[in-house]
């Protein structure tokens, strides 16, 4: 990274930074700023120590892309003591350029502005935010996980200044990263061409199905990320119907999107065979209206 390591704490996922997060900068009766639709465990974490929460709600027919100069505008009027911003956003694809954040960090002159990173590996054309870590008041939170597939063994990182990384590490439990976890992280670094021959992979994959859905009527939103939305009106009932296929897709109700499921590339045997399973869904309906499949 090209940072020191006293700028950085490996942890038990990312979920676990974030808790530590709010445990060493929020406290009760406090607030923070989340801009959803987002990632819920910055919520349950806040909910938690007691954090009051304020939201800024992307809009659908806005591509949920976020306004960032609402945002800037609401940490000056509210002064929150952390900003969360998921970038890119999970479960959107939205990615804000290093203008847009910057844009919010200079508002951020009494608030912690927490970057949540954990799916910037698969963004084509992304921007470094690490050098931004020496304004002294932004963490970045990364998981490699997501990165390697390793995401039963739990191995994320954090990048903020001394002082940021010094108080992570204070709340922090020890012999938090268990070994296996560890070994499994070096071997990946190793492996420097790992992560460029996948982004090609998923590229491709993510072409053809947006490909595929597009031509089956379905509406879906733009991303910069591996996955992307699409729009299905009933997401409960849309998931169960493709279950009954072997196929699992994520139900964004728990994001606040009810009419929306996430949907990932891939293998092609496998792309090829959501895509058959919708065809088949959409012919005999199954119990679902056509608002409920496009």
């Amino acid at each position: 990274m090209g940072v020191a390591t006293d700028n950085i704490l490996a942890a038990n996922g990312s979920m676990e930074l974030i808790r530590l997060i709010v445990l060493a900068y929020l406290g009760h009766g406090e607030s923070t700023l989340i801009l959803e639709p987002t990632f819920g465990e910055w919520e349950v974490a806040c909910q938690i120590a007691g954090v009051a929460i304020f939201r800024q709600w992307a809009k659908a027919t806005e591509n949920f892309a976020p306004r960032v100069e609402e945002t800037a505008a609401l940490i000056k009027r509210h002064q929150p003591k952390a900003v969360f911003i998921c970038n890119p956003n999970n479960p959107t694809g939205q990615y804000l350029s290093r203008e847009e954040v910057e844009m919010v960090l200079n508002a951020c002159a009494n608030s912690l502005l927490v970057l949540d990173e954990a799916y910037v590996a698969f963004v084509d054309e992304s921007w470094s935010s690490v050098d931004l870590v020496s304004r002294n008041n932004v963490v970045i939170v990364r998981s490699m996980t997501k990165d390697y597939t390793l995401a039963g063994l739990r191995l994320g990182y954090a990048i903020g200044s001394r002082e940021i990384v010094g108080s992570l590490r204070r709340v922090c439990p020890r012999w938090n990263v268990n070994v296996m976890a560890q070994k499994a992280g070096i071997i990946m670094l190793e492996d420097a061409d790992y992560l460029k021959q996948c982004k090609q992979k998923i590229r491709q994959a993510k072409q053809f199905l947006i490909d595929e859905l597009c031509r089956l009527g379905f509406t879906l939103m733009p991303s910069k990320a591996n996955f992307f939305l699409v729009k299905v009106g009933d997401a409960k009932a849309f998931r169960s119907a493709l279950l009954r296929h072997g196929i699992l897709v994520r139900d964004c109700t728990s994001f606040g999107l009810p009419e929306y499921v996430r949907v990932s590339p891939r293998t092609p045997p496998e792309n090829e065979k959501l895509i058959e399973a919708l065809k088949n869904i959409q012919n005999s309906g199954q119990g679902l209206s056509k608002s409920q499949l496009v």
